[in-house]
């Protein structure tokens, strides 16, 4: 059942139609130049692959019988050896030194000891001088190599620490307990995954089930913002594409860059220096919110003077009872969550796309400051879920499905929400992910649900990331 729409009383100024059609063509220009873009921007899939192999190779020793053939394969080092080499070898730009110093090591390890050794002589002229001893120390050319002159990854540290030996203790070598944290970990980021898989598919099939035997379930009123297709333009093409994500990062980057320099924590206080993990989880924090400050006040103006609230509000918020909002929002995802694996495998074994990933991705994967991930976890989790909940599932599901009907307006949101994330790559889950996210909005008529999916949805990916970061 579908709510009706008020009509409305009076003619709307042409003013406001110029300005809607200038903002869907300008929001077409920019999604479609940034999933073009978004081929040539690296994704963050490699780095995940090798980590994986990298805690493979790190839980190799706690590991015993049939366990290591089904979490890392019979030989978890050489398919490390392969994936890096193969990684160097397609990029367009030369390693750095400390991936060419892991991947002789490498070499080292799997028995290729003269290619292992050759690079890493040839590596010397490659890094500075302080840097050069020990690689003549671990080419078995030279004594006193300093390892604290490189910053090695901790895996990388113990590589090293492998290959110098015992004598004296190397304080960064592998030990059982490094071995079985090692081990947890990849069980997280293997196992864990799989039992979520076959658990959303028994849910999956329990409610196609239910469906053939008790037939169609009646959805609630689709109730929403008394708006028409015209605001959900302005609001969306105008305030979310044009004022947030081109207008925005134009006027509020050079401010948050001016405001860090000014405290001493930007690169204005350091030329040439990296920003930190802080400096960088604080400059997307504020660029977050100031992406989402035009389209809320838009939608706050849209509906000031548009008569007295409803029951539940415009948004239909539904958060009490909190319970049944949270199972609901658990549930859901979990049958999701094969739906979306499986267009991912899809896409990576036949789509022949490979586009550019989120940056927060490899943002997170690298941050070493816990202050920095605890600011990364609450974008990600909290503000990311509610502003584009409110906007997709909030305004635009209800918007359109008032007047198509409740399964059109569950695409068109799912559409356009794939589209904002703008990675041609990605696009098909995130679609799918929009559907999921668009039917719980559908069925349970409030919005909370969704919004507790998306950040449900959101942790696992940032729990999945931190456990390979270690």
């Amino acid at each position: 059942m579908s709510a009706s729409h008020p009509k409305p009383t009076r003619a709307t100024p042409a003013w406001k139609w110029l300005l809607a059609l200038l903002s869907l063509v300008l929001s077409a220009l920019l999604w479609v130049s940034g999933l073009i873009e978004s081929l040539q921007r690296p994704s963050v899939g490699n780095a995940l692959s090798l980590r994986q192999l990298e805690l493979a190779v790190e839980a190799a020793p706690a590991m015993a019988g049939p366990f290591q053939g089904l979490l890392s394969g019979p030989t978890p080092a050489e398919s490390l050896r392969q994936e890096l080499a193969q990684q160097i070898e397609a990029e367009a730009t030369p390693p750095t030194a400390a991936q060419a110093l892991e991947l002789a090591l490498l070499e080292i390890q799997t028995g290729k000891t003269s290619q292992g050794q050759k690079r890493l002589l040839d590596l010397q002229s490659q890094v500075p001088p302080e840097q050069r001893p020990l690689l003549q120390q671990l080419a078995g050319k030279g004594t006193g190599g300093d390892r604290w002159a490189w910053k090695l990854s901790p895996f990388q540290g113990q590589l090293v620490c492998a290959q110098l030996g015992s004598e004296p203790p190397c304080p960064g070598a592998a030990t059982p307990a490094s071995a079985m944290r090692a081990l947890v970990r990849l069980l997280g980021i293997s196992a864990a995954p799989v039992l979520l898989l076959l658990l959303g598919l028994s849910l999956l099939v329990r409610q196609a089930w239910r469906r053939w035997r008790g037939g169609k379930q009646q959805a609630p009123a689709l109730l929403g913002p008394p708006l028409d297709l015209l605001d959900a333009t302005l609001l969306i093409a105008g305030g979310f594409v044009v004022c947030g994500e081109l207008l925005t990062p134009i006027f509020l980057a050079p401010l948050i860059q001016a405001a860090l320099g000014s405290s001493g924590l930007g690169s204005a206080a350091n030329p040439g220096a990296p920003a930190s993990a802080l400096v960088q989880a604080i400059t997307v924090l504020a660029m977050y919110g100031g992406l989402m400050s035009a389209p809320l006040l838009i939608l706050w103006g849209q509906l000031r003077h548009r008569g007295p609230v409803p029951g539940g509000g415009w948004l239909q918020w539904g958060w009490r009872p909190l319970r049944t909002a949270g199972l609901g929002a658990v549930g859901q995802m979990l049958m999701v969550l094969p739906l979306v694996s499986g267009v991912g495998w899809l896409m990576d074994r036949w789509g022949g796309i490979n586009s550019g990933s989120n940056p927060l991705l490899e943002l997170v994967l690298n941050a070493d400051q816990p202050l920095a991930l605890g600011l990364f976890a609450f974008t990600a989790t909290v503000l990311a879920p509610l502003f584009e909940e409110t906007l997709f599932r909030g305004v635009l599901l209800p918007v359109v499905g008032q007047r198509y009907g409740g399964g059109i307006g569950v695409l068109v949101s799912a559409l356009a929400f794939g589209l904002a994330h703008l990675s041609l790559g990605e696009l098909p889950a995130l679609f799918v992910l929009g559907l999921g996210l668009g039917w719980l909005r559908l069925q349970s008529g409030r919005l909370a649900p969704s919004v507790l999916m998306h950040g449900l949805w959101n942790g696992l990916t940032f729990a999945n990331l931190l456990l390979l970061a270690g």
